[in-house]
């Protein structure tokens, strides 16, 4: 089975706020990078968006090792996911998921490849990857907010 690292990021100037998110995807020495954006998101969506689309770039069942700096993603697909399914999107407070339309979609993804979730820490220049898709997601970001800005 073919090895994929995919490095992920999402960014947001506001929250909510203009937004982007960046992925990118290694093998051997391969690298292909995926950004993209929308004008008013959340970080955590951005987060998820990044994560779906390094995922869906893949066109065979890979072993995937998914690096993340979101605790976010990394808990929920890995711990809460399956408890909110088994409460019917009903997370611990009692509340309706956010995102779960996101999240639905990043189950689907996962469940055709064999992912392993890794957090890695933000912005501490320990992970070059992870820096370049941050600074890939944040320019987009700012792209988005002065293109809104100049409607």
């Amino acid at each position: 089975m073919t090895k994929v690292t995919i490095i992920t990021d999402g960014s947001c100037i506001g929250n909510p706020g203009p937004g982007a998110w960046a992925c990118i995807l290694r093998y051997g020495e391969q690298t292909k990078e995926l950004v993209g954006g929308h004008p008013a998101t959340t970080s955590n969506r951005m987060e998820l968006s990044a994560t779906i689309e390094g995922l869906r770039a893949l066109k065979t069942r890979c072993h995937v090792a998914l690096v993340t700096d979101s605790q976010y993603v990394r808990n929920g697909i890995t711990d809460w996911l399956p408890r909110w399914q088994a409460r019917g999107w009903v997370s611990s407070s009692g509340k309706p998921v956010l995102n779960q339309d996101l999240w639905c979609q990043l189950a689907e993804l996962a469940q055709q490849h064999e992912v392993h979730w890794s957090w890695t820490p933000g912005h501490t220049g320990t992970n070059a990857d992870q820096e370049r898709a941050h600074n890939l997601a944040y320019r987009a970001a700012r792209e988005q907010a002065a293109a809104f800005a100049a409607r």
